[in-house]
């Protein structure tokens, strides 16, 4: 029964996981995208609409990284070229996935999906409880890990992160040095994106392998709030996810369980402890600043 619920917080916590990892390295730059569902509800609808023409969950993915980067693009059109309001554009974003990705998964309702397949390790996948809970998962929940290393040795441990963060703190000091802002920044969205395709993949192929419209269900405002909540840290991205994953998981326990709660209650229980949390840091200013990008949401013109 713990190995089953372990099992379900893992792929309740993983789209979380890999979606506020992109929006991290997004703020990190100084750049504010509240898209990020949208580009989560792309990445699902696209990713099971090629998985299921092709009978591959690989390219399935691979076309969901590249929805969600051809939405970031729009946006970061927008706000960097443009120069439009940055929460805005990201809501705009947010409402067009919505709406286009109803469009594109109409023909798919009710169309039996495709799951990703687990990965199998020798003799690690049969050590009792460890092996199924932390060996035979698949690659899409690995590469979630993976991205928190990569991410956090990048921004903390090279140039390129340092150039990031410096374009997210001073962009006007970055640019009198020289970098590029609009070109870091544009780097860091279509990262972002390609990170929230990937989650909406996750949701239509693994989490939940088939094609329900609106099926991120606010994931993407979750991953938004998850990144304040690790304080602009990748690490602490990991136990925020797995935290808000155990909730989500525990109010459909609690439901099967018959406990006599209302099932709306439950069902909101996710959003309110997401509520709760931002109360919380919210009311620590020194937590809410030590770690925030100081450009967060300005935007940057060179020639004013």
């Amino acid at each position: 029964m713990f190995e089953a619920v372990l099992l379900t917080v893992i792929t309740a916590a993983t789209p979380l996981l890999i979606a506020a990892i992109g929006e991290l390295v997004v703020e990190r730059s100084g750049v504010l995208n509240l898209g990020v569902e949208g580009m989560m509800i792309m990445g699902a609808v696209v990713g099971f609409a090629v998985a299921n023409q092709t009978g591959s969950g690989t390219l399935g993915v691979v076309a969901a990284i590249i929805a969600g980067m051809a939405m970031s693009a729009l946006f970061g059109f927008l706000v960097l070229v443009l120069v439009t309001n940055q929460v805005a554009s990201g809501l705009s974003l947010t409402i067009l996935g919505l709406g286009l990705s109803g469009m594109i998964g109409e023909a798919f309702i009710g169309v039996p999906g495709l799951r990703l397949p687990e990965l199998y390790i020798p003799v690690l996948s049969e050590i009792p409880f460890i092996g199924p809970v932390f060996f035979q998962q698949d690659a899409v929940v690995y590469l979630g890990f993976a991205l928190v290393f990569a991410v956090s040795y990048v921004l903390f441990k090279t140039r390129a992160g340092l150039v990031l963060r410096a374009v997210g703190d001073n962009h006007t000091s970055a640019h009198a040095l020289g970098y590029s802002v609009v070109r870091v920044r544009f780097l860091a969205i279509l990262f972002g994106g390609a990170c929230a395709g990937l989650a909406g993949a996750y949701m239509s192929l693994a989490y939940t392998p088939q094609w329900v419209e609106n099926m991120t269900a606010g994931r993407g405002w979750i991953a938004l709030a998850l990144v304040v909540f690790a304080s602009w840290l990748p690490f602490r991205v990991v136990a925020g996810a797995y935290l808000f994953g155990a909730v989500t998981v525990l109010t459909f326990h609690a439901q099967a369980q018959g406990l006599g709660i209302p099932s709306q209650f439950l069902s909101s229980l996710p959003y309110l402890a997401t509520i709760a949390v931002l109360v919380l840091i919210s009311a620590n200013r020194r937590l809410t600043l030590v770690n925030t990008p100081a450009c967060l949401g300005k935007p940057f013109v060179p020639d004013r």
